[in-house]
């Protein structure tokens, strides 16, 4: 592998299909006048050809039509084979026009004579651009590929809805969940999908996000084709095209009746808990107390003294002193003085 440079120059790798030494410094001559710095090799066997093109990735490959050892239309089928998007562009010292149509229908990019090489430089670049333009294209439909397999596979409904309201997409969860097929609700307005006493609530939130904002996890209620209302959990993202204009909404609903079936069963488990206390905590029924020392049997069958018992069973707490009655048995002399 070689390298040329010079200053400010675009670097560029190109594989050089070429039985002539001398050839391929004028091919690489006209390149370093073009402004590019090519990192090169020269091959001229169909084995070298095919290690190149395995080697490495190329962004141009420039092959003579004619050469001994195999021609043009043969290191075009292995630049087929090999699977690349890269220009090829064939350089004939002597090539015919019905050669040259030959070869641009079988795959080649351009095709050029020796002694016209002026016109290298604008094919390369018209080629480069193209190839990236290719790859661009290629990598979007990728995207879109993959992002249409997200979405055909998710769990959650997305649709997408236009600046006015109306469904632009709708994939096969959104069906499952509210009942309509694709074609039945494309173009029709997102209010079919709201219950009438939502909508105040609901539509303003399409506008809001028409502003660009986003809305998370917004609860509310959705309404399926047979009528019947279901609680969501919605997000709401705004839509924008290349110049970041909005141009509508993208939402994700989420059946949530299930989580708000089982939020409304542990409230109401709460509740009955929270009940079942305070019915713990008061004394009712009947009281098995002693005849002679007063003290009360617990649930046990354990003996235990009224004040223990009672703030054992209650929210009651206690304060000890003596009665009159009690002051006189026990402290008569001071009974007096103070009873």
């Amino acid at each position: 592998m070689q390298t040329i440079t010079s200053v400010m120059s675009q670097a560029i790798r190109v594989l050089i299909v070429e039985d002539s030494e001398a050839d391929a410094l004028l091919l690489l001559r006209e390149l370093r006048r073009g402004s590019y710095a090519p990192e090169f090799q020269r091959v001229d066997t169909p084995q070298e050809y095919l290690a190149a093109l395995n080697s490495q990735r190329w962004d141009l490959v420039i092959c003579d039509y004619r050469m001994p050892n195999f021609d043009g239309f043969a290191a075009l089928r292995l630049y087929k084979e090999a699977n690349i998007d890269v220009p090829f562009i064939v350089v004939s010292g002597l090539i015919g026009e019905d050669v040259a149509v030959e070869m641009m229908k079988a795959g080649a990019h351009d095709y050029l004579l020796k002694d016209n090489l002026v016109r290298l430089i604008p094919a390369i670049q018209r080629e480069l651009r193209e190839a990236e333009e290719r790859r661009e294209l290629h990598r979007a439909e990728q995207a879109r590929a993959h992002l249409a397999a997200i979405v055909a596979s998710s769990e959650d409904a997305i649709i997408s809805s236009s600046q006015d309201g109306y469904v632009l997409s709708w994939n096969s969860a959104a069906q499952k969940m509210f009942g309509y097929t694709a074609l039945e609700i494309q173009d029709k307005p997102v209010r079919l999908l709201i219950p009438e006493e939502q909508e105040p609530e609901t539509l303003p939130l399409h506008r809001k996000v028409l502003q660009g904002e986003q809305v998370l996890r917004y609860n509310t209620l959705g309404r399926r084709k047979d009528g019947s209302s279901f609680h969501l959990s919605l997000t709401i993202s705004p839509i924008r095209d290349h110049q970041n204009k909005v141009t509508g909404t993208s939402t994700i609903a989420r059946d949530i009746t299930d989580w708000k079936k089982a939020e409304a069963e542990r409230e109401q488990l709460v509740c009955e808990l929270q009940t079942a206390l305070t019915h713990v905590k008061t004394l009712s029924g009947l009281l098995p107390i002693c005849a002679g020392c007063k003290k009360i049997r617990d649930d046990r069958g354990y003996w235990q003294q009224v004040d223990i018992y009672i703030k054992r069973n209650s929210n009651a707490e206690f304060t000890h002193g003596l009665c009159p009655d009690c002051i006189r048995a026990y402290y008569p002399d001071y009974a007096s003085r103070v009873v």
